[in-house]
């Protein structure tokens, strides 16, 4: 059984935030608010969001700039893209603390959100929350260049489509349509596609771990970030490491209903 994913928006002092909603508010169970990797969009969660709606009310936001988010004033910090959640949070009137997910560079901004706003979030999932040397900063610095996608002999369209083919590991985990799906969502944010990687990799996660007490699933799946992971865990003050190899890039929807299963569980255990 699933539950209708919908669409709408919310005004924020920036402008307005699109959003994806499933499942219904109850006073007992507080809601889960998502936020996608960069570049990307909300929909990346719309499988995994009809699956744990069941349970609980979801919201997946865009992040300002993409999707159907109006962006921001250039160039957005983690805590700049943290502050506009803890707005959407405010102008939906949701009744806080509530449960935060995040997704690759989604994961700071909840990390970030739990350090600015601990009055606002009472638990945190993080799919990957990865902590890199300088040596590696420097290479995906030059992966996530700020070229232009979009020219007019459409070379660069062509060569990023072939690098996420592989990256999304089409033809073994995830099929072409489906990497279609997801790559047309990283497409939203045109020209400022580079704004939430730049943001990423000037964030100091070690720091904003040290001052975070909520409790955190750190899920790690078998993706680009693995190995970098693990080495924020013991800069955590309240967190379990989830080993998720089996799964990689794609799994909210190809494992929709496992990852539900397992967010969920972690939501609604008792306190520690």
């Amino acid at each position: 059984m699933t539950v209708a994913v919908r669409r709408g928006y919310v005004d924020v002092p920036h402008g307005q935030v699109h959003l994806r909603v499933a499942g219904s508010a109850d006073a007992a169970t507080p809601p889960l608010l998502c936020l996608h990797m960069s570049p990307a969009s909300g929909l990346v969660y719309e499988q995994f969001m009809a699956h744990i709606g069941e349970s609980r009310q979801v919201i997946a936001m865009d992040t300002p700039g993409f999707g159907a988010s109006d962006p921001l004033p250039a160039h957005p910090e983690i805590a700049d893209y943290a502050r506009v959640v803890a707005q959407v949070i405010e102008a939906l009137g949701l009744s806080a603390p509530v449960d935060v997910m995040g997704y690759h560079t989604g994961s700071f901004t909840a990390l970030e959100l739990s350090r600015l706003r601990p009055d606002l979030v009472r638990r945190v999932v993080a799919v990957s929350l990865p902590l890199f040397t300088e040596e590696e900063l420097v290479d995906f610095r030059a992966l996530y260049d700020t070229a232009p996608i979009f020219t007019p002999d459409g070379t660069r369209l062509l060569e990023r489509w072939r690098w996420f083919v592989d990256f999304f590991r089409v033809g073994t985990v995830n099929t072409v349509e489906h990497a279609a799906r997801i790559f047309h969502a990283r497409l939203s944010g045109g020209e400022r596609h580079w704004w939430g990687h730049r943001a990423a990799f000037a964030y100091d996660v070690v720091a904003a771990a040290g001052q975070v007490d909520v409790p955190m699933l750190v899920i790690n799946p078998d993706d680009d970030l693995r190995q970098h992971t693990p080495r924020i865990m013991p800069y955590l003050r309240n967190a379990t490491l989830f080993d998720a190899s089996d799964w990689t890039h794609g799994f909210l929807d190809t494992h929709s209903s496992e990852a539900a299963r397992l967010v969920a569980d972690f939501l609604d255990a008792p306190a520690p």
